[in-house]
């Protein structure tokens, strides 16, 4: 594969905070240079990645195919279970558990045909890897019931620095319905053991008729979450409609709102909400008006890249670029975008290498490297 250079020209959008319109930010050009070295081609839709203890790469395809790549070369990982491959439904996120070199476990989200009703919704699993085929499968959670609707499945997996594994499912089109609603699954970010046991001190423990993996609630189609490499806080964004998408902080039994409150409005224009705050619900730390479809999100901490470095990065689906989110502490201050016109960002990471690695649809995985 040959190594692709690419000049960006970027936009630099100052002091923005969540209140801010992007029309009230004003914009100034740079003009950055850097490489993109192809790790792997012929991946139409690739979703999660993360990386092995050898470096090699796990890459998740949305239609349902797990792959591993060493050194560029490709290979399908086997006995991936079968996929409910709709719409924004498919082979989802991929994590390693903490300790993996310890143990093993290889933890999937995935839209799943399995259980009560027809269609699917996301389930979590835990596996290990072993000659190329995942076993030792095990259901860790599955939400139900399922639906045939086709969007906002999520989804994202994250460990935080005590060991519990949030997980993100969208609200899968029942916005009047399921995120609001703690008896019902959806819409929702889960906190869980290791081994899917539920936590005892999870919010909502103890509540009758309610869904106590629950960890917040009021969310929309979140398919973005990262741990803060400093404060261990785990971030999070989300997909509003036309218009609205956020940046949030996730805490203990926190409502986010959806749809009760919104900066977006319906695709046809129609108003779904008139508030953007209200107590006892948590406003986004930024939000994207007009929607940029943010997909994935890492905090940079390679020395690698100085001007990025303590900064967030976010993949924009519907602009086709790459978006720095300059951060002070919690607050956003500045907006670039580095990789334009480059296609649909599905997700970045950064390697234990110190390189950024994109998955950009019909493109594959990329490394970029600073000149």
């Amino acid at each position: 594969m040959k190594k692709i250079t690419i000049i960006f020209f970027s936009l630099l959008l100052m002091n923005c905070q969540a209140q801010n319109k992007p029309d009230e930010i004003p914009l100034k050009e740079e003009m950055v240079t850097y490489t993109f070295d192809p790790i792997a081609e012929g991946i139409s839709i690739p979703w999660g990645m993360t990386f092995l203890p050898d470096g090699a790469l796990l890459v998740t395809e949305k239609s349902g195919k797990l792959y591993h790549i060493h050194n560029k070369i490709k290979k399908e990982i086997l006995n991936v279970p079968p996929v409910y491959n709709r719409g924004q439904g498919g082979l989802l996120d991929i994590a390693l558990h903490p300790n993996y070199s310890q143990n093993g476990w290889i933890y999937i989200t995935y839209a799943s045909p399995e259980g009560e009703g027809t269609g699917g919704n996301t389930k979590l699993i835990r596996a290990k890897l072993e000659k190329d085929a995942l076993t030792q499968i095990e259901t860790l959670y599955k939400c139900s019931p399922n639906t045939t609707k086709s969007q906002h499945f999520g989804s994202r997996i994250v460990f935080d620095n005590q060991g519990y594994l949030y997980f993100s499912a969208g609200e899968r089109g029942e916005h009047f319905v399921n995120p609001q609603d703690i008896s019902r699954d959806n819409g929702k970010i889960y906190r869980l053991h290791d081994d899917g046991r539920i936590p005892t001190d999870n919010p909502f423990v103890g509540q009758s008729n309610t869904k106590e993996a629950i960890y917040c609630y009021g969310v929309r189609n979140p398919q973005g979450m990262a741990k803060h490499p400093i404060t261990g806080d785990i971030w999070e964004h989300e997909h509003g409609p036309q218009g609205g998408d956020e940046i949030n902080i996730i805490k203990k039994g926190a409502n986010y709102g959806w749809p009760v409150i919104t900066y977006g409005i319906n695709y046809d224009n129609s108003i779904i909400s008139n508030e953007q705050m209200k107590p006892g619900m948590e406003a986004p730390i930024y939000q994207w008006t007009p929607s940029i479809a943010p997909c994935g999100m890492t905090f940079v901490t390679s020395s690698k890249y100085p001007d990025w470095k303590g900064h967030l990065l976010v993949g924009s689906l519907k602009f086709q670029y790459l978006e720095l989110v300059k951060l002070n502490g919690k607050n956003i201050i500045g907006r670039q975008k580095i990789a334009t016109n480059i296609g649909r960002l599905r997700n970045v990471i950064e390697g234990p290498d110190g390189f950024i690695y994109i998955s950009v649809e019909g493109k594959g995985i990329l490394k970029i490297i600073p000149n």
